[in-house]
């Protein structure tokens, strides 16, 4: 997580994925750089490591990035913090992934922050 938080600090956006196995991929949230609200970190992880790595996000997963998770059979998702957004974890416990729940505050200050100075809710369905 400590990697996946340092990739985040770095990154466009506190959204951030990666995939470990040694680190097979990682991914940044690039969805307002490129205007597109597909372009979700955990997406972009997935591409860069391919299957069957745990994956690690600052985030709680949201549904299009469940389907992903659910076609590359990842077996373990590490989240950071799901105060922010509650994802669909319940759905990839369900589906036999193992979902651990850090609650880890970095990750809760990032998204604060930048929730702060980029209120888009578009990614996850909610508009404003």
């Amino acid at each position: 997580m400590l990697l996946t938080i340092s990739e985040a600090q770095m990154g466009p956006s506190p959204s951030d994925a990666e995939c470990i196995f040694t680190l097979l991929g990682s991914g940044h949230n690039e969805r307002i750089q490129k205007l597109s609200p597909t372009l979700h970190a955990e997406i972009s992880a997935l591409k860069n490591a391919g299957r069957l790595s745990p994956e690690y996000t600052t985030l709680s997963p949201c549904s299009m990035c469940l389907g992903a998770i659910l076609l590359y059979k990842i077996p373990r998702v590490v989240i950071g913090e799901n105060e922010t957004f509650l994802g669909e974890e319940e759905l990839l416990r369900s589906r036999s992934v193992e979902v651990v729940v850090l609650e880890n505050e970095e990750c809760k200050d990032l998204m604060r922050r930048f929730i702060q100075q980029n209120p888009q809710n578009e990614d996850i369905g909610e508009l404003q």
